[in-house]
């Protein structure tokens, strides 16, 4: 860690929360602090086994420790509290790894119990402290004012705010898209190979020398048809048919801020229309990236992307007809249904992509894209990512096969492409005044 971006970070953090404490506050219930709750510890349903927990978002943002029952205290004009709660239980580790720089940044109050912190808040007053986190019950146990517990206006002043990284975000999320490209290219290795989607996996984690659980989320490994399937969660023992398509989408976390990667690979076995397709698709995902500019709202790189794909399907003959007419009728959708990238940061999916403002008001996506995750205008040193798609699903594909969009359909080469499944292309970019940053290349 970089000390001195930490504590730039942190410095940040102070200023922004001092603001949107301010912002929040109204005659009825003036807020000088909040109590940040990175979550609980659940259990399935009927067991006793634990659900694998990840802390809450804004919690991480300030210092990255994924255990329950951590606590992050700010007041206005004072040096944060980190309320480092370890249960005197011998069935669990005993020891929260730290960093030297975090006494620098924080107050540390090591406790024992919950019952320890509600003392602790009687001694700091509780009329005006926000509770931000999961558990309602907690927060009445602690004396919190129920107009205080995930205040709105708080919540959407924090979120929107989330998507302007500081140098040190930026640190951690370079390091992120360098390791699991180490993962990326072992499993491009097993796959040709020959091995099975289980056998890429753990290819993957043992390169990047992660635990599954310690991704940022489920990797997404499928080979031939199952690349249709967008969040496709299996991962087969048994390869029957030799892989001739590999899909990847896989990430790894540093310090809380996750990588989200996704890469393409083909083997020569490969239907040959395929293999150009994803030629195509790879200096398509390229170009988009190149449009990456401050002031520009994200929009306008899916309706980009679209464009460009529906020239793909006409270049390919998969498609007849004119651009203009494709897009008229929205047939690019149908091979890309999905948005063409979303915020990253502490969560892949990260929060604020809808927001216009910092009142939290939002814009919807297009109406003939409503997947579409991110509807940010682009400023610097917001992060996101950037991954046009372009799938045989035969779900929304055969639909239409009778329908007027249908007819400008090539079926024959349809048919004969829905075994490879399908292309997806993703690289993590930040935005720069100029030339965007893209911080996945970079390290290839």
């Amino acid at each position: 860690m970089t000390t001195a971006n930490y504590s730039k970070h942190i410095a940040n953090l102070l200023a922004d929360y001092t603001e949107a404490l301010h912002f929040a506050s109204t005659d009825k219930s003036a807020i000088a602090a909040v109590l940040i709750h990175s979550g609980s510890e659940k259990h399935y349903y009927g067991d006793d086994r634990g659900v694998p927990f990840q802390a809450f978002g804004h919690l991480l943002h300030w210092i990255p420790v994924n255990r329950p029952n951590q606590f992050i205290y700010f007041r206005r004009n004072e040096k944060p509290i980190y309320f480092q709660l370890i249960p005197s239980d011998y069935w669990y580790e005993q020891n929260i790894e730290g960093e030297e720089c975090w006494a620098d940044q924080f107050s540390i109050v090591k406790l024992s119990s919950l019952s320890e912190l509600a003392d602790q808040l009687k001694k700091l007053s509780h009329s005006d402290i926000a509770y931000l986190g999961q558990g309602d019950d907690l927060a009445h146990s602690l004396g919190i004012d129920e107009r205080l517990i995930n205040p709105a206006r708080l919540l959407a002043y924090l979120d929107f705010s989330r998507a302007i990284k500081t140098d040190y975000e930026l640190d951690q999320l370079r390091s992120a898209n360098q390791l699991a490209l180490k993962g990326h290219a072992a499993a491009k290795t097993c796959f040709l190979h020959g091995g099975t989607e289980y056998e890429i996996h753990m290819a993957f984690l043992q390169a990047c020398n992660i635990l599954e659980e310690e991704s940022p989320y489920t990797n997404i490994v499928a080979l031939n048809e199952k690349a249709a399937i967008l969040h496709y969660q299996f991962k087969r023992k048994s390869n029957k048919e030799q892989g001739r398509v590999l899909l990847i989408d896989a990430g790894c976390r540093i310090r809380a801020y996750g990588s989200d990667i996704t890469r393409t690979s083909v083997s020569h076995a490969a239907h040959p229309v395929f293999r150009s397709l994803v030629s195509a698709m790879e200096k398509l995902e390229l170009e988009l990236v190149d449009q990456v500019k401050p002031g520009q709202a994200y929009q306008s790189i899916h309706a980009s992307a679209l464009r460009k794909i529906a020239q793909v399907l006409i270049d390919h003959d998969i498609c007849s007809g004119e651009q203009e007419e494709l897009l008229n009728k929205d047939i690019p959708q149908l091979f890309m249904p999905h948005g063409v990238g979303h915020l990253l940061g502490i969560q892949v999916h990260d929060v604020g992509g809808h927001q216009s403002d910092h009142q939290g008001s939002t814009l919807a996506p297009p109406e003939n894209s409503p997947a579409l995750r991110n509807t940010r205008i682009m400023e610097k040193d917001m992060v996101f990512t950037v991954e046009p798609g372009l799938y045989f699903i035969p779900l929304l594909l055969e639909a239409e096969r009778d329908s007027s969009k249908g007819a400008l359909i090539n079926w024959k080469l349809v048919d004969e492409l829905y075994p490879c499944g399908g292309i997806r292309v993703e690289d993590n970019v930040r935005v720069q005044e100029s030339t965007p940053e893209n911080l996945t290349r970079q390290f290839e």
